[in-house]
């Protein structure tokens, strides 16, 4: 058990140092992370890890979906809702079908049921890998939008296609009208779970006299209720921890009502999910061993298993190629009927969302969620096939695509579009002008008669009329830290309206000041 402890921790410090290789060499992390797990996977006597496929699910999906759906922009997904909406259902949809049909017609053994089995399981692109390679690269604001909103929902319709699909391999049937039954309860049904459940949390705080550790402890337990809730009823976990998410983030000064709590949450998060995403890249590493141990029990040669493995990605990464074009036409068609939001979409675009396919954290997780038996007592057919085929896609897209994306980003040389918001300069100057004079107006329409009377409030007043004393605000008494605590609420009052007002305001602007503020007073209450 000793030994098994150390083992883990040492894994946990191997992610920490495959990342700080992979910020060195300006490299996506989970590249780094899943060749490190390769690496160590051929060390012998090293103890084999083995977590239940039914706890795979539970345990990685509901935090990062959570995280996700709280760091991204419901303005800025409702603004491009329509391909959003395409690329996460109708893409995950048609790569599925492709999938399943070649590993029919192309694999031994494989019926049509395996076949959405793999393909609902290889289908969705993984937003974290994405997300890592563009941190080095800037990208037009409206692509990285729409691959973010992707990935929120992607992951659900893929989960979807791979359930109906586990239960045609289950029962050898499929049935329509059931199908249909469930498909819309699974959607709707982990929808309305998400928001309850979100709103519950949310009254939860407001009524209970809660802290800031408490804060965190529910914010981390929030998406796992969510998920389960929905999964115990049979609809949409992953909607359910979606629309939640995304119902609390909106509200999130409501969740962490003081300045502390909101600085600590983001820190947890930031921590608990770090941890999370490279356990599961180094995991994609590490289990390569017993996917094979596998594959000889099957009678599959390696050779065989890699041509199959190559054939679904090439599949997948012309299926989404595909895609891309045929929105760039869509959008060319529809825009004589209705008003899109980019009426002029170009090549580039799309040929830079055909190779943004990589696939990662949602495909392991479902690929190590098959049972190894069925209800019947039967093993289940072709699993370790099905993994290892999974395991080609994730490394061979990760490698491929993940070195080379930076590149073609760089040979496109998109516009640097700011998805119609203001320049980075003119959002700058408005917001710093609209926070002085509403701190301005507030102290002078509430405390206009102490600037004749103290000192300290003269202070305070010009904090504001002049934005480079920055030391003058330290001087203050704590009775005049409490008046301008209160500035501090009436601005970040402003910047939530302003947000919800202003469809030129890039929603990360005022998340940046809103995140500015809770510093300063954090600052000054130390």
């Amino acid at each position: 058990m000793v030994e098994n402890f150390i083992y883990y921790l040492g894994l946990v410090l191997v992610i920490i140092g495959a990342i700080m290789l992979a910020n060195c060499l300006k490299v996506a992390y989970p590249i780094i992370l899943v060749i490190a797990g390769l690496l160590i996977s051929f060390i012998p006597g090293l103890p084999v890890i083995k977590i239940d496929p039914e706890l795979i699910f539970i345990i990685f999906l509901p935090p990062l979906l959570y995280e996700a759906a709280f760091a991204v922009s419901w303005k800025e997904i409702w603004k491009l809702r329509r391909i959003i909406t395409s690329f996460a259902f109708i893409v995950v949809f048609l790569t599925a079908i492709s999938v399943a049909f070649v590993a029919n017609s192309y694999i031994p053994g494989f019926s049509l049921a395996l076949g959405f089995v793999l393909g609902g399981i290889v289908s969705p692109p993984d937003a974290v890998s994405a997300g890592a390679i563009l941190k080095f690269v800037k990208v037009p604001k409206n692509l990285s939008t729409v691959l973010e909103g992707e990935s929120l929902f992607n992951d659900a319709s893929s989960l979807i296609i791979f359930r109906f699909a586990m239960v045609a391999v289950a029962t050898g049937q499929f049935i329509w009208q059931d199908a249909v039954i469930s498909f819309g309860w699974m959607v709707f049904g982990g929808l309305g779970i998400g928001v309850i459940l979100a709103f519950i949390f949310l009254k939860i705080e407001k009524i209970f006299p809660t802290d800031v550790n408490m804060d965190a402890i529910l914010s981390l337990v929030a998406p796992y209720v969510m998920y389960i809730a929905a999964e115990e009823v049979h609809a949409s976990g992953v909607l359910a921890v979606v629309s939640g998410g995304l119902f609390l983030s909106v509200r999130r000064h409501k969740i962490f009502r003081t300045s502390e709590s909101r600085l600590r949450g983001s820190n947890v998060w930031e921590s608990f999910v770090f941890l999370i995403n490279g356990i599961v890249f180094l995991l994609i590493g590490l289990d390569l061993p017993e996917i094979m141990v596998g594959l000889k029990k099957e009678g599959i040669s390696l050779s065989e298993a890699v041509n199959y493995g190559l054939l679904v990605t090439a599949v997948l990464i012309i299926v989404r190629f595909l895609a891309s074009l045929g929105a760039v036409f869509t959008t060319l068609i529809m825009r004589n009927f209705i008003n899109v939001a980019d009426r002029n979409p170009g090549m580039k675009a799309p040929v830079l969302m055909g190779w943004t396919g990589m696939r990662g954290v949602v495909s392991l997780a479902a690929a190590l969620s098959i049972p190894v038996m069925m209800g019947n007592g039967q093993p289940f057919p072709h699993r370790d096939l099905i993994l290892f085929i999974t395991f080609v896609v994730i490394l061979v897209t990760l490698i491929l695509q993940g070195l080379t994306l930076p590149v073609l980003i760089k040979k496109l040389n998109l516009s640097d579009s700011n998805g119609g918001y203001l320049s980075e300069e003119e959002t700058e100057h408005f917001l710093r002008k609209e926070m002085r004079r509403i701190a301005f107006r507030y102290l002078d329409e509430n405390y206009k008669e102490r600037r004749n009377e103290n000192e300290y409030f003269n202070k305070l007043m010009d904090r504001w009329e002049q934005e480079d004393k920055e030391d003058s605000v330290h001087k203050l008494s704590d009775e005049a830290k409490e008046i301008y605590f209160e500035t501090l609420e009436q601005q970040r009052i402003w910047l939530r309206e302003e947000n919800r007002r202003n469809p030129n305001i890039d929603e990360e602007y005022i998340r940046h000041y809103l995140t500015r503020l809770d510093l300063e007073e954090e600052r000054l209450r130390m």
